[in-house]
């Protein structure tokens, strides 16, 4: 087992809850209220599906995880640990046995569904197994999360068990993903396709009206198993793309919160004009702005031409300026800057792209377009309708890459076609995010591994040398050989073959109205969004 990493997380998620709890207000012993409707906003126009199995945006995580229990968190209450685990569904937290590759979860009894009808070991094993191993038909992006799992079996109706083929201290972080969903069995048996169109769960609210492009509602699951909670008697999410749009509604108060994230900007305005009526917290996030070139598409099919897209962008200089005006901020490898596993700062130097002479970058970069046969290269660049950080960041970029001769222009579509349009391969280089729940770096970066592997790399490409180099980390006991794995997968993605491009990490300005008590912050957008510890003080 991977005791090392074990440690090293221990440590760095003590760290980061100190972190958070530093930056956002203090915690205060308040007696919650019951009542009220909660407003909230949600920076895109739709979510794709309902299906929190299929997508990975945060469009349908704040759609969809209110009406849904999982079989695992991260304490809600201690949202920014990457450690501390606890049950929803499941009545304790187990300890594994036969060498940490048996975990044994108990199941509450007297759940139900919010149709009426009892959930059962039975739903959650065959919830986490269409995650895990997803039937053909069913795209599961985080299917590679589980590589070290054997089999999910139901043994009784109150008793999941998992088999692993090897310990792994990233089994309970996949385990606790925000988007494992518990379904209902008898669904998927009758259409495995169901709940992309449809909302059934057993979570702290039951589904009320969902309107095309305009909100969600939902109201008190009466029957919810978590004594006392909700506390709210509905809830209801506005879907705003637009960054202006959700400023006004928050400071006119149309709306209490926006849970993604604002720009700096937007945090002081809101202070400035509404005073103490506004709280603001405040965090490091697991997401970032990547740049992914389609390997199916020439010329980035070369690496010369990929590696040279990267050299040609400023990220020490980027990271300063865009942090004054865009929700992004630190210069980092692909693997999450706090965590014990990122690579040091001289080791960044090393990876194309964060050299510390950026004129010396750039004449690499336009030596390599030229040896490809590739100078003045115009192409188009996918991004997402979402001010924060995509437009912002689109920009910049093709303003550096205007640095070494390139034209280069922006697609922008609203997430459900931009998504469509990355799984269909429709672009020659696409700026996404790759954001996750759980800090969990072994897991977080399986976006990068090839294609065939990973559901999530929209690239293109198959590179085994990459994926073994991950493989080794999975299994490697001793933190310090874990890093320097972790370094070599980095510097190999990156740089040699520059198949993605880390651009810069984002950070997490969350205000809302003063009157909303009971959510905390963490280092994701999707987590801590069930939305059943919030209370209105009003």
């Amino acid at each position: 087992m991977a005791f090392g990493l074990r440690y090293s997380l221990i440590g760095f998620g003590a760290g980061l809850g100190a972190l958070i709890a530093a930056i956002g207000p203090p915690a205060l012993a308040e007696t919650p209220k019951r009542g009220g409707t909660l407003t909230y906003l949600i920076p895109a126009d739709a979510p794709p599906t309902f299906d929190g199995h299929r997508e990975t945006t945060f469009a349908t995580a704040h759609t969809g995880a209110p009406f849904y229990s999982v079989l695992i968190r991260i304490n809600p209450e201690n949202p920014g640990s990457t450690t501390d685990f606890t049950c929803d569904l499941c009545t304790e937290m187990p300890k594994p046995t036969d060498d940490g590759t048996t975990w044994t979860f108990n199941i509450r009894q007297g759940v139900k569904f919010h149709d009426g009808s009892p959930l059962t070991a039975a739903d959650v094993a065959a919830s986490l197994n269409r995650i895990a191993f997803p039937p053909q038909g069913i795209l599961s992006p985080r299917s590679s999360s589980f590589e070290m799992l054997d089999k999910i079996e139901a043994t009784d109706p109150n008793t999941v068990v998992f088999r692993l083929k090897f310990a792994s201290t990233a089994f309970l972080p996949a385990l606790a993903d925000p988007f494992a969903w518990v379904y209902k069995k008898a669904i998927l048996d009758k259409d495995p396709h169901w709940y992309e169109k449809n909302i059934m769960g057993s979570g702290p609210f039951k589904f009320d009206v969902f309107e095309t492009g305009q909100a969600i509602k939902g109201v008190r699951n009466p029957d919810y198993y978590h004594k006392g909670q909700p506390y709210l008697d509905a809830i209801h999410g506005i879907y705003a793309p637009k960054q202006s749009t959700r400023v006004e509604a928050l400071r006119s108060d149309r709306a209490a919160i926006e849970f993604r994230g604002m720009p700096p900007a937007s945090r002081d305005e809101l202070k400035k004009d509404l005073g103490d009526k506004i709280t603001v917290q405040e965090s490091d996030w697991n997401c970032g702005s990547v740049v992914t070139p389609n390997h199916a598409k020439k010329p980035f099919d070369d690496a010369r031409v990929r590696r040279a897209l990267s050299l040609a962008v400023d990220r020490w200089k980027g990271a300063e300026a865009l942090s004054k005006i865009a929700n992004v901020r630190t210069a980092a490898s692909i693997v999450f800057p706090a965590d014990p596993l990122s690579p040091t700062k001289e080791q960044l130097y090393e990876i194309a792209g964060f050299w510390r002479d950026i004129d010396k970058s750039r004449a690499e970069a336009k030596r390599l377009l030229k040896e490809a046969g590739a100078e003045n290269l115009s192409f188009e660049l996918l991004s997402r309708d979402i001010d924060q950080p995509y437009k912002y960041v689109g920009i910049w970029l093709i303003d550096e890459w205007s640095k070494i001769g390139l034209k280069v222009t922006q697609r922008v579509l609203p997430s459900g076609p931009f998504i469509a349009a990355q799984r269909a391969g429709d672009f020659a280089v696409v700026q996404a995010a790759n954001c996750h729940g759980v800090v969990n770096p072994l897991i977080d970066v399986h976006p990068y591994l090839s294609s065939s592997i990973s559901k999530q790399n929209y690239g293109n490409y198959e590179d085994p040398k990459q994926d073994e180099l991950l493989n080794k980390a999975m299994h490697e006991t001793d933190p310090v050989k874990q890093k320097q794995l972790m370094f070599q997968f980095s510097k190999h993605v990156m740089d040699t073959e520059a198949h993605k491009l880390m651009i810069l990490w984002w950070y997490r300005i969350v205000p809302y109205r003063s009157y909303v008590k009971g959510w905390k912050i963490s280092p994701s957008h999707y987590l801590n969004q069930d939305l059943a510890n919030i209370w209105l003080d009003k």
